[in-house]
């Protein structure tokens, strides 16, 4: 049987983790690997030491690696398992060094990880591997009581608790646990029924949502748990660019606008080929492979997990063909106005604490691939175009005004002629005296505290709104974009366009606004790279000199074009492609 290619990847990581742990026996951190991002030895699931556990126990009990049954990295492994129990809290937790002290989710993260390490360790049963699998062991079981009784941040780590919470179960019959894992899953799933997250995170939570139920499915005997990950494998099926990256223009968490690739999917995607013995799966699982190019944080390290469960190292079926030329609408039936209106039910008063309520949670989200031509179309986000082209790039679309201040953002995005139409709004008032009956005691003292009045009991005057419209339309050589707005009149707007920071950008009249900016004047413009183009026409406007808008940020990593705009106003921006035999086809 051909070596499966994770290994050979799990290998070259050995090293990595064996020079960054620390051996200075005068050290409190001794056996402890040190973070790359902050220099320190952490306990962290993601670069800390239980990172390099998982890479070297998969290493040492897999009988082709170079390191099997090494016995310097066998006492290596045994070194990081006593860090592990010298960095865990009395109460059985662990904080990863920069936030989340004494985090249970934190915590939850490395059972996963380390359960599964200890597991493959004790089925291997070389003698040399003894100490560590016994610290482990001693680990995970004085976690339990924190797993328990512990809280979360996010809607994600409710999921990583149940995961963690099965793995504490099938290892010690911790009935505890089962009870604490019915008590999360009794919230019920946070996923529409095109499977879209809460987070709307693409690039990094969508996976760990889809890969600890996968895990809590089987630990649990809870299969139900796997429709929202069917759904959200096949809705990121949509959500792939031409070279494997994946979307990340709309995410709610820090994934926002970076570069993901669709590898942190390879194992929900191989988990669930198996399970389903679905084509589309296995050639995702197939794309997401190609782009390893690290075996996966601890709870998720590819190699261990094949080595646990071996029927992974071969294709489930032969793979299907992954799609390539598609317009699709995600969530375009939600029904997100309605829950919405609920919110205000629900007691929390549109406020959480050290957490997001994710409000956008269900908007919708336009796909249009023709081949090497990728497009997304999104609301509620500052963002709501994006284009790719081969190797160029139009990063995003935003529009920004002094009404707010900041991006507006699309509140709808519904189907129209050809493309899609966007429209946000926003309003704000004046706010009257508090009446009187209303005024807390210190109304009438000699001091009375601002902070004291009871402001959302004032009524409200003079309410404005400003409504902004944008009109996004495929053409036979590229796209249109019209946006609009009419009132108020006189507000101050400024639309911008996101590239590459190595852009290169020729024509129409630039001027410097400030670092990474320029204004769009006038004229056309073509971005080039790679031997592809991006041309763009009539949208240049400079009907006011600002070079920024209050609260509204440009990323420092790209150039920024700036149309400056005042209402009511209407610009169009025509947008062309280099020929490649894709654009405007029809599916």
């Amino acid at each position: 049987m051909e070596e499966h290619p994770v290994f050979a990847t799990n290998d070259k990581w050995v090293r990595d983790g064996v020079e960054r742990q620390v051996r200075d026996g005068e050290s409190r951190c001794i056996g402890g690997v040190v973070a790359p991002d902050f220099g320190l030895a952490s306990p962290n699931h993601s670069t800390g030491t239980p990172v390099a556990m998982a890479i070297w126990a998969a290493a040492l009990c897999h009988p082709r690696s170079r390191y099997y049954r090494d016995p310097e990295l066998a006492d290596r492994l045994a070194l990081a398992a006593g860090y592990m129990l010298r960095a865990q809290h009395e109460d059985g937790t662990i904080s990863p060094g920069w936030t989340n002290f004494h985090s249970p989710p934190d915590t939850a993260f490395v059972v996963v990880g380390l359960a599964q390490v200890c597991e493959l360790l004790e089925r291997d049963g070389w003698e040399r591997l003894r100490p560590a699998a016994a610290d482990i062991r001693l680990f995970l079981r004085r976690t339990i009581p924190a797993l328990v009784s512990g809280g979360v941040h996010t809607p994600n780590h409710r999921w990583v608790m149940c995961a963690a919470l099965g793995f504490l179960w099938e290892r010690f019959g911790a009935r505890e646990a089962l009870g604490r894992a019915r008590e999360w899953l009794a919230e019920g799933m946070d996923a529409t029924p095109d499977g879209e997250w809460t987070e709307r995170s693409n690039g990094i939570y969508n996976a760990v949502s889809d890969t600890m139920l996968a895990h809590a499915a089987r630990l649990l005997g809870r299969p139900e748990l796997l429709e929202p990950v069917r759904a959200n494998l096949r809705m990121m099926t949509y959500l792939i660019h031409p070279d494997g990256e994946v979307v990340t223009d709309y995410s709610g968490r820090q994934d926002f606008g970076q570069k993901h690739d669709l590898s942190a999917y390879y194992l929900p995607y191989a988990m669930l080929a198996h399970e389903d013995g679905d084509p589309l799966f296995q050639a995702a699982a197939d794309l997401a492979l190609g782009l390893l190019r690290h075996p996966g944080s601890a709870p998720a390290n590819a190699a261990v997990r094949l080595l646990l469960d071996p029927r992974l190292q071969q294709p489930a079926v032969p793979p299907a063909e992954l799609p390539t030329e598609y317009r699709v609408l995600i969530n375009g039936r939600f029904p997100r106005e309605r829950y919405l209106a609920e919110m205000a039910g629900a007691g929390h008063h549109g406020r959480i604490e050290h957490s997001r309520l994710h409000p956008d949670f269900g908007a919708a989200v336009a796909r249009v691939r023709r081949g090497r031509t990728s497009v997304t179309v999104s609301a509620e986000t500052p963002s709501f175009f994006a284009l790719r082209h081969g190797e160029a790039r139009l990063l995003g679309v935003q529009v920004a005004s002094y009404f707010g201040p900041g991006f507006v953002p699309m509140n709808r995005l519904t189907p129209a002629d050809g493309g899609y139409l966007l429209a946000g709004e926003q309003q704000k008032g004046y706010y009257g005296p508090v009446p009187a009956p209303l005024l807390p005691p210190t109304a009438g003292e000699p001091v009375s505290p601002w902070y004291l009045l009871p402001h959302h009991r004032r009524p409200q005057t003079h309410v404005q709104r400003h409504r902004v419209e944008a009109e996004v339309r495929e053409t036979a050589d590229g796209w249109e974009l019209a946006v609009r707005s009419a009132e108020p009149e006189e507000a101050v707007a400024q639309i911008s366009l996101l590239l590459p920071a190595d852009a290169s950008v020729s024509g129409g009249d630039l001027a410097p606004a400030g670092p990474g900016t320029w204004f769009w004047k006038a004229g056309a413009l073509r971005l080039e790279a790679g031997g592809d183009w991006i041309g763009l026409d009539g949208g240049g406007a400079h009907e006011h000199t600002a070079a920024g808008v209050r609260e509204a940020h440009y990323p420092a990593r790209c150039r920024t074009l700036l149309i400056n705009v005042v209402t009511p106003f209407e610009r169009r921006i025509r947008i062309r492609l280099s020929p490649d035999g894709t654009a405007g086809e029809k599916t």
